[in-house]
């Protein structure tokens, strides 16, 4: 039975290769924060259903010792770093604690398992952040990197310390150059799960307008339960290297908001948004839409969820759980 440590196993991403790896028959473990454990309605909600089949171990990404504990214990086969400072928004309110976890995070766990258990496959959650003002449409593996936040910052330096590691200390080490990944399980700080709930409340008449910042900005808006399984299939080659994993597709906010009015069923969707100059970034990045045509080829991986899917089941899952509060019974 092969042996998985996933960072981050309490996210969105975590819970579904979670998910994923135990119907593939792994022993899955998971690194939490002890507040977690402590706390673990709120924050073991998206693992509670599989909480008995995975094993917790407490440890933080600014601890060496403790994550070189956590990889002595478990002596993983296989190792997902999916957890990060993610909320790109927040990275320009605070750069330096972005910078600081996500950087030495990775940089602390790389060193671990290199000393501990060399043969361990490593997958480091990698981001289309890093592409930033990015000089070709769409982006792919050769596509210069030119971060605009200290998130894409962050990201890139941890994507150059797991091509590092590869090639100094001959570790099987991948990067997956994810683009934007949404699920009913995505956090309420990002513009998505913000919509799709905003939505729900709204239909349900809990609230009159929703505020949002730019509404022309595009991303590739694909499903995590795709990508976790473009995480997996990275660590099952014979040879470690770094993918773009994409849809190909770009939609705007603007469309976004107006597939998921259309799922609540309300027609005039202009006229409860209200626009705040306040939740602009900074410096946008150009469109970032992925070309992940080396994923097809060498993976055999492409998305399977399109835009209108992703987008209903997000409405409909918080419109359920909207409704179950209402009635008690969430």
């Amino acid at each position: 039975m092969k042996r998985a440590l996933i960072t981050g196993i309490t996210g969105q991403d975590g819970s579904y290769l979670a998910e994923f790896l135990l119907e593939k028959g792994y022993e899955v473990h998971g690194m939490v924060r002890r507040v977690a454990l402590e706390d673990p309605l709120h924050r073991l909600s998206r693992v509670l259903h599989i909480k008995d089949s995975i094993h917790m171990h407490c440890a933080s990404l600014e601890s060496y010792a403790s994550l070189h504990k956590t990889v002595t214990t478990v002596h993983p086969d296989e190792c997902y770093h999916l957890a990060a400072q993610s909320f790109v928004a927040y990275s320009f309110d605070d750069e330096f604690s972005t910078l600081n976890t996500n950087i030495n995070g990775t940089h602390y766990l790389l060193s671990a398992i290199q000393s501990v258990v060399p043969t361990c496959r490593f997958y480091f959650a990698a981001s289309s952040e890093m592409f930033g003002n990015a000089v070709e449409v769409p982006q792919k593996e050769t596509t210069p990197f030119r971060p605009r936040s200290a998130y894409g910052i962050s990201k890139l330096t941890g994507f150059h310390l797991t091509r590092n590691y590869r090639e100094a200390y001959g570790m099987f080490a991948c990067s997956g150059i994810c683009f934007n990944h949404e699920s009913p399980r995505r956090g309420f700080e990002f513009v998505t799960r913000k919509i799709s709930d905003g939505v729900s409340k709204i239909k349900l008449g809990l609230r009159e307008t929703l505020s949002l910042g730019n509404l022309d900005a595009r991303r590739d808006w694909g499903h995590a339960k795709d990508y976790v399984r473009a995480m997996w299939l990275m660590l099952q080659q014979n040879t470690p290297d770094d993918f773009v994993i994409a849809t190909g597709k770009s939609h705007s906010v603007r469309e976004f908001l107006q597939e998921a009015f259309r799922t609540a069923g309300i027609a005039d969707w202009e006229r409860y948004i209200q626009t705040d100059e306040q939740l602009f970034r900074p410096s946008e990045v150009n469109e970032l839409v992925g070309d992940a045509t080396k994923a097809r080829q060498v993976l055999g991986w492409q998305s399977t969820i399109d835009f209108k899917s992703l987008v209903k089941e997000m409405v409909t899952s918080d419109l359920e759980r909207t409704q179950d509060a209402l009635t008690g019974q969430g």
